[in-house]
């Protein structure tokens, strides 16, 4: 590897730290204490704890895994046996739907994260069901899978709002793309959340500072990673786990972004 090479990398990976402190992590820990694999170089020594490297592929940002599940990444799902640590993203999906539903809002979409990983489709799956359980039609077109980030959430909010039969509500899988919702909204004269609303997810400390604040749901992000960083310092001694998957619960925060939908 060349000394630009090296450089370009190291700040690739300088970047990938920034946005996961920002959106903090899911983890994924190796299924025993054992050999490093890295991606450069001779395995390390037996035993050695692996430091986690960001994700490359096209889920979301706020998650992490280590090289002996990097298969297992790229499906967006641990592999079977290796211990995890998550949050109730089903429940996430249906809280947030519920609370649009409860407001008025007939024509919902959703605009979540790569269709490939676990955590997408089950905010969805969450979304669907809200639907289901008022008996509420649900529109295939309103469904968008993006990336995570506001760019994506930008782009699938232009296309949804320049319809004529446009949502009156969008959930959106992630603060950072209701960010780009709201962004789009406003390019093409909508009001939020007089004309628009929109909900948010993981409850980033910019959400409460937008305005209007953004309605979103509540990852206990914190919690995760201590219970991510306790179970690899069991693994790392060889210990085992207590549980080999904890997944903590979601709630709904109610801001100034959603309202009741506007008369005709």
């Amino acid at each position: 590897m060349g000394a630009g090479d090296h450089l370009r990398r190291r700040a690739r990976l300088r970047a990938a730290a920034d946005r996961r402190r920002a959106l903090g992590a899911r983890w994924i820990a190796p299924p025993a204490a054992g050999v490093d694999r890295r991606r450069d170089g001779p395995p390390a020594a037996r035993g050695a704890a692996r430091p986690l490297e960001p994700r490359r592929d096209p889920a979301p940002p706020a998650q992490l895994a280590l090289d002996p599940v990097r298969r297992a990444r790229h499906a967006g799902r641990a592999a079977p046996g290796v211990p995890t640590v998550g949050s109730n993203n089903w429940n996430g999906g249906l809280a947030a739907t519920r609370h649009l539903v409860g407001l008025g809002h007939r024509r919902i979409a959703v605009v979540s994260g790569p269709e490939d990983v676990l955590c997408s489709r089950a905010r969805v799956d969450g979304y669907r069901s809200a639907h289901d359980e008022v008996r509420l039609p649900r529109d295939p077109s309103l469904v968008r899978w993006g990336d995570f980030d506001a760019d994506g959430g930008y782009l699938h909010g232009r296309e949804l709002l320049s319809r004529p039969d446009r949502p009156t509500a969008i959930f959106a899988g992630s603060d950072y793309q209701a960010l780009g919702v709201m962004r789009a909204a406003r390019e093409l004269g909508l009001r939020i959340p007089e004309d628009l609303s929109v909900v948010g997810y993981d409850n980033l400390s910019i959400s409460r500072w937008f305005d209007p604040a953004i309605t979103t749901v509540n990852q206990p992000l914190r919690e995760m990673a201590a219970l991510a960083t306790q179970m690899l310092l069991t693994l790392s001694d060889g210990g085992v786990p207590a549980s080999t998957r904890v997944e903590l619960g979601t709630e709904l925060v109610v801001r100034s972004s959603t309202a009741p939908p506007a008369t005709p």
